[in-house]
């Protein structure tokens, strides 16, 4: 059996990482047996449709290298990939059930089922529909309703019995058909609703496996029960642990649950977002953090995939994206930190950046970021000489109570600096250490000072390595002015 799995999300929003760990896990599942990964989108939901959510939603796939061998863009055997343009087979579906007495029209108004729910919710039980519709024949129902009324089209649930399932993660799951609704499955506008739309979809496109979230699992008996009505063989189910947040609170924005594209724009990796969404809900072992592509589609399966809720932790990802960007080859690096520079720096900043200075800067900050974004800040100072700070960050702890102290440090280290003809980092380094012991003062006062004057930061990438880089006439202006700043010594 080629196994053949889909992503099908619906076009309502951009998608956040919850429903990409959906997508990956189908992919991973894919791509481990040799199988077919199918993009599909439902967008029947007419009433909350966003025309960019299709291209967001394939633009975050290709970020994070997960293609589908078809889909709405690349075709196949069962196009169309797109809900909207399939209706004629979500309504013939629904007249066979309606043939085989396993649906039936319901002409109940709106005003009328509010009133059934509010009832319902009074005597404080769960609000479902009460098969009004379903005790009646076809006539007397569409009587009673009003006048023209367009009826939906209704699943009639057993009303006695257990419906079972075995699910791949969960094992056996059973459900007690009194406690299910007689569901719509054709709106009156002949829009299909999720519970027929896709399962039609997924027999037509012969889908061996549906993972899904597991906020999909009450709904699951009624999709087994459409199969038996139907007389098809129903796909492995599986169902993916929901994703909490550090608090164990449902994911939400302030925990992490935002769009992928959103993490482009953070500065995070695809691969280091890649490896850690694998980890939400699935394990190699008791170990192993960091999983390369590779080795995700050679270990996947479902039998790995945990019960328990998977927990998104948002600094493991700080921490998981700062190692990626560590192991990033040079070339790679510095094409990253230019673009994002590009991107970033201010509009005062010449174009194009120099390349040449990434290329001398990156192995200063590669240990120093956990995410792209932080570069700007990290090495702004490389590409413009308008350094901004107050008097008091000049001064810093160490020179706080002796402002003129530091000036004079400053005017002596500009002396020393004056004299360095070879503008190595080890050249410029040496009469510093040398005017600190001169002094009498802690290096790290003496080169705190320099450091804000020079980058106009009092954290920053390796000081006499970033000089080097800033050139002596950059270093020895921007000396002077902090001078200026201080008031120069008598």
């Amino acid at each position: 059996m080629t196994v053949r799995v889909r992503y099908a999300p619906s076009p309502t929003g951009i998608p956040h990482v919850g429903n990409i760990r959906t997508a990956l896990f189908n992919w991973l599942l894919a791509r481990h047996h040799g199988g077919v990964f199918i993009l599909r989108i439902e967008d029947t939901d007419r009433a909350r449709y966003d025309p960019r959510a299709v291209d967001a939603i394939m633009e975050s796939l290709r970020w994070l290298g997960l293609d589908w061998d078809e889909g709405p863009d690349v075709g196949g055997p069962y196009a169309p990939y797109v809900q909207s343009e399939r209706l004629p087979l979500y309504q013939e579906a629904a007249e066979r059930l309606l043939r085989s007495g396993h649906a039936y029209r319901c002409y109940c108004s709106p005003e009328r089922l509010e009133m059934v729910r509010a009832e319902q919710m009074r005597q404080k039980i769960p609000p479902k529909y009460d098969r009004h519709c379903r005790l009646l024949s076809e006539e007397e129902a569409r009587e009673r309703g009003e006048p023209g009324a367009k009826p939906v089209i209704r699943f009639k649930t057993p009303l006695s019995g257990i419906t079972r399932f075995e699910d791949a993660i969960r094992g056996e799951v059973e459900f007690d058909n009194e406690t299910l609704d007689d569901f719509v499955i054709l709106k009156s506008d002949g829009y299909p609703t999720y519970h027929l739309a896709h399962l039609v979809d997924d027999h037509e496109m012969r889908i061996t496996h549906v993972l899904r979230g597991d906020e999909w699992i009450s709904s699951a008996p009624r999709h087994v029960l459409m199969y038996e009505a139907f007389g098809w063989d129903p796909p492995v189910f599986a169902h993916l642990p929901v994703i909490l947040g550090p608090d164990k609170a449902k994911l939400s924005k302030r925990h992490g649950a935002t769009s992928v594209l959103e993490y482009r724009d953070q500065g995070y990796l695809p691969e280091a977002l890649f490896n850690f969404l694998g980890l939400l809900g699935w394990s190699l072992d008791d170990r192993t953090v960091i999983i390369s592509r590779e080795q995700f589609i050679r270990h996947f399966d479902l039998s790995r995939v945990v019960k328990n809720p998977a927990i998104f932790d948002r600094d493991k990802l700080d921490w998981m994206n700062g190692v990626y960007i560590r192991e990033l080859p040079e070339e790679r690096l510095v094409d990253l930190l230019t673009e994002w520079l590009e991107s970033h720096l201010p509009a005062r900043v010449p174009r194009p950046i120099d390349r040449e200075v990434v290329r001398r800067a990156a192995p200063l900050v590669r240990e120093r970021i956990k995410r792209l974004d932080e570069s700007v800040a990290m090495m702004d100072f490389f590409f413009w000489d308008e350094i901004h700070y107050s008097r008091e960050e000049l001064l810093g702890k160490a020179y706080a109570a002796d402002p003129e102290g530091a000036a004079r440090a400053l005017t002596l280290a500009l002396e020393s600096l004056e004299q360095v003809t070879d503008w190595r980092h080890e050249a410029i380094e040496a009469p510093m250490r040398a005017l600190a012991e001169r002094l009498g003062v802690k290096t790290g006062a003496l080169f705190g000072l320099v450091r804000v004057a020079v980058t106009g930061k009092s954290v920053s990438p390796p000081l006499f390595e970033s000089m080097a880089i800033v050139g002596k006439e950059r270093c020895l202006r921007r000396l002077h002015a902090a001078l200026d700043l201080l008031g120069r010594p008598d």
